[in-house]
């Protein structure tokens, strides 16, 4: 499963848990606007820290905080490109 698809299925769940109903999907999404209140939100990012063993929101490169749904993938997809390289300078 790819990176954004793990963060969308992430997003459904816990909407679901919630029952929450989300705005549609899309790159240009407000986070603000997704249908997740700032407890929805934290349990997304827990989930994918627990999923995807990364947490960008703790790594030197993050910057700001994402604004649009696309930006938080790509936020993970840096994190988690960063996080490879890492290990593979390690090895």
């Amino acid at each position: 499963m790819s990176t954004r698809d793990t963060i969308i299925s992430m997003f459904n769940d816990v909407a679901k848990d919630q029952a929450r109903t989300l705005a549609p999907l899309t790159d240009d999404l407000r986070l603000v606007e997704c249908g997740l209140d700032s407890l929805g939100f934290a349990i997304v990012v827990a989930g994918l820290d627990e999923s995807l063993g990364v947490d960008p929101f703790d790594s030197p490169d993050w910057v700001d905080f994402p604004v649009a749904l696309g930006e938080f993938v790509q936020l993970y997809e840096r994190a988690l490109a960063s996080q490879h390289q890492r290990i593979a300078r390690s090895a």
